[in-house]
């Protein structure tokens, strides 16, 4: 049988298509269906989300994690990145080690973090048996909401700060070592080189790192779940929770809906706020 070699290029795409109308289409329309279905309406399980305070706890919570560890990652995976791409003797290992947590699932890193500060954890037994502690200090429980707030922090900076380290690192490659060269000519000090030669540049690759890590940290779960559980709600853990343990699709649907919702406002914030201009400088 003969194909018009225009057909052709569409025959090659159909496993993509089918793939993403089976896999991605129909569960998103099986979400909205789910989402705007309730007897008290169309718009009744958003209702009865937002009518309860805790709707809101899990949006601060989700927002204060995301604007806390975003931060904290680019300023680490930016210096990481200048030390690295000055090139200097060994630093391809310095490199390998610090992109192994790249390796790693969010549930390894939770559980890691979790046997270095549970109360029996390598901390704890570090502390007693130099002295320095009479009894285990908890980072766990509902009581400690604080202490259990920094140890996802931490995991989570720990864990995700490769990912933007490589984005920022590959944009330091595009930069010109004739431009660096010539700074130094004309007396240029390191910071003014960086802030008019090498932040300009890089711009475009912090934007990348930025969106992609606040999307994922704004989607963040396994971490949290593992190691809070419900003692610090987000959205994605009640959307879990509602779905498996309430065995309600219906608001389960919403939650997604909504994380989906704000993740689609965060990426058109960046975009549009913060799309670097031709030429731009710092």
């Amino acid at each position: 049988m003969v194909y018009r070699k225009d057909i052709v290029p569409f025959l090659l795409l159909l496993p993509t298509l089918a793939y993403l109308v089976l896999f991605l289409g129909y569960p998103l329309v099986q979400t909205f269906i789910l989402a705007f279905t309730s007897d008290k309406g169309a718009l009744g399980n958003f209702q009865q989300l937002m009518s309860t305070g805790e709707f809101w706890k899990t949006l601060k919570n989700t927002l204060l994690i995301t604007g806390v560890v975003v931060p904290l990652q680019l300023v680490l995976a930016l210096l990481l990145a200048l030390f690295v791409n000055m090139r200097f003797k060994g630093y391809t290992i310095v490199l390998y080690i610090i992109s192994i947590p790249l390796a790693l699932s969010d549930v390894s890193a939770a559980l890691m973090s979790y046997s270095i500060f549970a109360p029996m954890g390598y901390l704890n037994k570090f502390l007693l048996n130099l002295g320095f502690i009479e009894q285990p200090i908890y980072f766990f429980g509902f009581m400690f909401q604080t202490r259990e707030f920094w140890v996802i922090v931490l995991t989570e900076v720990w864990r995700a700060t490769p990912l933007v380290f490589v984005i920022i690192l590959a944009g330091l490659q595009a930069v010109n070592r004739e431009y660096l060269e010539a700074a130094d000519i004309f007396g240029f000090s390191a910071w003014q080189k960086f802030r008019k030669i090498i932040f300009p540049i890089l711009k475009p690759s912090i934007l990348s790192a930025l969106l992609i890590r606040t999307l994922f940290a704004f989607q963040i779960f396994g971490v949290v779940w593992l190691l809070a559980g419900r003692d610090i709600p987000i959205l994605a853990g009640e959307a879990f929770y509602w779905q498996t343990e309430v065995n309600n699709a219906h608001m389960a649907s919403a939650y997604a809906l909504i994380i989906a919702l704000v993740s689609l406002i965060i990426s058109w914030a960046y975009i549009t706020f913060l799309k670097p201009t031709q030429g731009s400088t710092a």
